[in-house]
């Protein structure tokens, strides 16, 4: 199935930014979650440790995604990691009493579609302590995800992947839908949903499933059951088929 390219222009200005993770696994399924969204910039600031890249768990737990591990940059500083960037937001599960503005992950890429900066950057704190308060403060939002609020605190790779499936529907306006997924049919018109409907009925009438005389609510309500189906052409030859049969059966 070949799905819309990405357009990089938008995906390349968020920057996914990792702060003194502990684990290599974390690092690398969070490389697998920016790359499932279509996105490639990651960034770490002092991870613990130093050939993290290279760690056996971030490599498997990457699975396929071992081009972002390997762009990947390492700096010392949160400033380093911000270099360039016009919007920053701080993810943590945990609120302050002075903070940025506190904003939801959907409200966030909502506003960053609107604002278009040439920059952005989420910033993700370790796994154990999180983000400290002087990171926070010195962001644009903070990012809450309305977790269940007797247990919140969600994996590293977890929060980045709901983060950049957020960004990116709202960044793509061509991510397919649904309904715009796997074989699709004409849709049928009135005129042969209507053929169906009588013919359907006839068939009912004789299996006396159907009383003409006393019909109550049966064929309005299979009208109504049907329509939601939003029938294809193919379908209503289907039941009209069932139709058929049965009403030859039924003169034998």
């Amino acid at each position: 199935m070949n799905l819309p390219k990405t357009d990089t222009s938008l995906f390349q200005r968020l920057r996914f930014i990792l702060v003194e993770t502990s684990h290599p696994g974390n690092i690398g399924a969070a490389a697998r979650a920016v790359k499932n969204m279509g996105f490639s910039e990651l960034v770490l600031v002092n991870p613990r440790f130093d050939d993290t890249l290279q760690h056996p768990e971030a490599v498997a737990f990457a699975s396929g995604a071992q081009d972002i591990l390997e762009q990947a940059r390492i700096v010392s500083t949160i400033e380093e990691a911000l270099q360039g960037c016009e919007y920053v937001a701080a993810v943590s599960a945990r609120l302050r009493e002075f903070s940025p503005p506190v904003v939801s992950p959907r409200r966030f890429a909502e506003d960053m579609v609107q604002r278009q900066p040439a920059q952005m950057a989420l910033i993700f704190g370790n796994e154990r302590y999180g983000l400290p308060n002087e990171i926070v403060v010195n962001c644009h939002v903070l990012i809450n995800i309305p977790a269940n609020p007797v247990y919140s605190s969600l994996n590293l790779a977890q929060a980045i992947q709901l983060l950049a499936y957020e960004c990116r529907m709202a960044f793509d306006t061509d991510v397919p839908v649904a309904s715009n997924i796997g074989f699709q049919g004409q849709m049928a018109s009135a005129e042969e949903i209507d053929g169906m409907y009588r013919h359907l009925e006839q068939a009912l009438v004789a299996i006396d499933f159907l009383d003409p005389d006393n019909p109550k609510k049966l064929m309005p309500r299979l009208k109504r059951m049907l329509a939601r189906a939003e029938l294809e052409a193919e379908e209503v030859n289907i039941l009209r088929g069932i139709a058929k049969k049965i009403l030859d059966i039924n003169k034998k």
